[in-house]
């Protein structure tokens, strides 16, 4: 496919030249690395290098770092029976309703119970709150609060140190889902508070198939996961993707190297989209627009059109974005994220998330705005000789 515009980063973004080099000399590597023989160290050093890069990334230490097959995996682990604190797990998990479906889902096991947000996209604490002393009440163990770093759609940041203080007074613990976070805003999985915390190599520009789990102390423990082996810590049995990790540790050194400057120049292209946005449709509803929000992420909607029929006139135009978690887009009918925050199903029948990295030009915004433009009228010649 040539000429293209690609604005679905927070789906997947392409692969950084560093990690594609990085996997490839991983690839002559010839040793298992749980093998104590030179080759078997060889890869080890590999693998221990990609550890303590993730883990730099977040402020934790390297043997706190579990390897998974994704970000998805990193959720379903944290929120499983397998995390252990204080000798017991946790008998009922705590979910913001604007979590990724990886949380909401849970483990199969453990109760999913979820807490609202505000219209401005913000997990509501005065409902976490309230949720977790109806838990007490009930006389469960310790909590498991699920609260992500940034929204996955509206981009939204989310107040986890308030989330953090409330978990821990109640007994319990916090778990973040920090994937679209990660490579965006600075993370520290200790000012966070976060006691566990789950990031992905394909949103930072590593190969998919690759993330990990976070621990932000020696006090929990994980059981095994997987079985069949001692690798990972006896935490996640199986041999390591050594390919794809060496890929994540040199995307995760790549994406946090210059975090300031790369905020401020996607900044400038969102507010670019913004404002080209509303020159078109001044009625154009930004979702988040007054909340903090991670620099390349933009979700609107326009009264009246619906995010599949825009997005399949797009990408017959060479425009790639989505409406919503790549996870779920294929059967989503609107975006359960919206209708969170309290928008009526029009709007959220209408919800288009664009968003960016760091090959996003201004060139490319403005061929998004050229080509919403041209649909949006379009639209409105049919909404003429219809009416």
């Amino acid at each position: 496919m040539t000429d293209r515009t690609y604005l679905d980063w927070n789906a997947t973004a392409p692969l950084r030249p560093q990690a594609r080099a990085a996997m490839a000399a991983a690839m002559d590597a010839v040793g298992n690395p749980s093998s104590v023989h030179a080759e078997g160290r060889a890869a080890r050093s590999i693998l221990e290098q990609a550890r303590a890069r993730v883990a730099a990334a977040v402020g934790a230490e390297p043997r706190n770092v579990i390897f998974t097959s994704g970000g998805s995996e990193a959720n379903a682990l944290a929120l499983s029976r397998s995390i252990e604190h204080g000798g017991s797990c946790c008998d009922v998990t705590l979910a913001s309703s604007i979590e990724h479906v990886s949380v909401l889902a849970g483990d199969g096991d453990t109760a999913v119970e979820r807490f609202g947000a505000e219209p401005d996209g913000v997990a509501s604490i005065g409902d976490l709150q309230a949720a977790l002393s109806a838990t007490t009440a009930h006389g469960a163990r310790a909590p498991m609060v699920a609260l992500m770093a940034a929204n996955n759609e509206t981009g939204v940041v989310q107040p986890v140190r308030e989330a953090a203080d409330l978990a821990h007074a109640a007994g319990g613990l916090l778990h973040v889902d920090a994937v679209q976070a990660l490579g965006k805003i600075v993370l520290d999985i200790k000012e966070l508070g976060a006691d566990l915390l789950a990031v992905s190599a394909h949103k930072i520009g590593g190969p998919m198939g690759v993330g990990a789990l976070v621990l932000g102390s020696d006090r929990l423990h994980v059981r095994a996961s997987r079985f069949g082996g001692g690798q990972e810590r006896n935490r996640r049995g199986g041999t390591e993707n050594l390919i794809g990790i060496a890929g994540f540790g040199a995307a995760v050194a790549e994406a946090v190297r210059d975090l300031e400057g790369e905020t401020r120049r996607l900044l400038g292209l969102r507010q670019r989209l913004e404002s080209g946005l509303r020159a078109i449709w001044p009625d154009t509803v930004i979702f988040g627009e007054k909340a903090s929000r991670v620099a390349n992420t933009l979700q609107f909607a326009v009264p009246g059109i619906k995010a599949q029929t825009a997005l399949m006139a797009l990408d017959l135009d060479g425009i790639a974005v989505s409406s919503g978690s790549a996870c779920s887009s294929g059967t989503m009918k609107f975006s359960e994220v919206v209708r969170a925050m309290g928008y009526k199903l029009e709007i959220a029948e209408g919800a288009v998330r664009v968003s960016m990295g760091w090959t996003t030009s201004e060139a490319e915004i403005d061929r998004f705005l050229k080509a919403w433009r041209k649909l949006s009228q379009s639209l409105l010649k049919k909404r003429e000789i219809a009416a």
